[in-house]
């Protein structure tokens, strides 16, 4: 979303709603001196008055706390945006913390990167045990974040942390800004867990605005969606992240019908969470003939189609798809029927399929549903 608002800021159309948007947005400290660095890719310019007002009304919105758990190292930090920005505290004792944010003096967050960091990382049974009552004391104080929770099961586990403070943490942690790839990239390192994953991710659902008439997912089960990370730093391979747009579609759209592909087409049961993952992994098989997914989903026709894949498709069956020829682009893949097509590349490779009437999206973001409502509310993709 933030990477949308820096689009917003470039266009006449959009400006106006750029201040109020942006503050909006931001939710986390660290997201301040991310937009800036989103807005500075391509190089140093003046920020717009209405970046300005809108970086502005979102720093009061953080306490020392957060303030102190993002005031990193980097070449844009927290106090920079502060004196960009010229944001006005809301009172002396919020006076007070930026004058320690500016002077680098805020107060260390008790945060589990600080308490682990002090037991050290050594593989002795004393700092394991320490580890271990780490582990336990932020649990029991609910200093651990949902996405610090989501990332440390494995780590928990091998510490031995007692289940029943893990489990009591999940069934309360806020879900408010977690997405459902997440569950399933914790799922694969605490299966014990799965049940109680499921019920936080649902949780997680719950108020996300509705996606508007019938949508039609189509998921890329070939091998090479198990083959690779979508990034160095991830740690979600590019199937897990196609399950997980499907498990918050299926929760998320009007209506949805989903399918898969690799050397067939696959019409999925519109089941919910781990169980649409599991139906989508159970197709998995050789070969990547998306267009007969296309040809399925044309069929029965959609509002919008959303096709996630790697963008390694093979020209599909001539005797299946009638009145294609070998080496005809739609023998590749059907046109949609509608001008709401997107054609997600996970592997962002420089060349894939999906052109023409499709919109091409290369590389993944968690918030491509986001961008793909904004979009359509907008009319750009109508």
């Amino acid at each position: 979303m933030l990477a949308l608002v820096r689009e917003m800021a470039r266009h006449k159309t959009h400006r106006a709603q750029v201040s109020e948007t942006l503050a909006r947005v931001i939710q986390r400290a660290d997201e301040l001196a991310e937009f800036v660095a989103i807005y500075w890719k391509d190089g140093r310019v003046p920020l717009s008055g209405q970046v300005k007002k809108g970086l502005a009304a979102a720093f009061p919105k953080f306490d020392e706390y957060q303030l102190a758990k993002y005031d990193r190292g980097g070449p844009i930090k927290l106090r920079d945006v502060l004196f960009l920005c010229h944001a006005k505290p809301r009172d002396a004792a919020q006076a007070g913390v930026w004058k320690k944010l500016i002077w680098g003096r805020l107060t260390t967050p008790d945060t589990w990167e600080v308490a682990l960091s002090a037991v050290g990382v050594s593989g002795t049974r004393a700092q394991g045990a320490d580890k271990r009552e780490s582990w336990e004391r932020l649990l029991r104080e609910q200093k651990l974040g949902a996405l610090a929770l989501l990332r440390n099961l494995r780590n928990m586990r091998e510490a031995g942390v007692d289940e029943s403070l893990v489990i009591g943490a999940l069934r309360e942690m806020k879900t408010d800004r977690v997405l459902p790839f997440r569950f399933i990239a914790a799922a694969r390192y605490a299966p014990k867990h799965e049940a109680d994953l499921e019920q936080a991710m649902f949780r997680s659902l719950k108020n996300q605005p509705p996606l508007p008439g019938t949508t039609a997912l189509i998921v890329d089960t070939s091998p090479s969606m198990w083959m690779a990370r979508l990034s160095k730093n991830s740690d979600l391979d590019r199937f897990e992240a196609a399950a997980g747009l499907a498990i918050l579609l299926r929760k998320t759209a009007e209506r949805v019908n989903v399918y898969a592909f690799n050397e067939k087409a696959y019409e999925v049961a519109p089941r919910q969470g781990f169980a649409l993952r599991d139906a989508l992994a159970a197709t998995k098989n050789n070969w990547s003939r998306g267009g007969l997914a296309v040809a399925a989903a044309n069929r029965d026709g959609y509002d919008r189609i959303i096709v996630i894949t790697d963008g390694q498709w093979h020209y599909s069956d001539t005797t299946t798809v009638p009145g294609y020829a070998e080496g005809d682009p739609q023998t590749v893949s059907p046109a949609p029927l509608s001008q709401r097509a997107y054609m997600i590349n996970v592997a962002s490779y420089k060349n894939g399929v999906g052109y023409g009437k499709w919109m091409h999206i290369d590389g993944w973001s968690e918030s491509v549903i986001e961008y793909i409502r904004a979009l359509e509310q907008t009319g750009g993709a109508n």
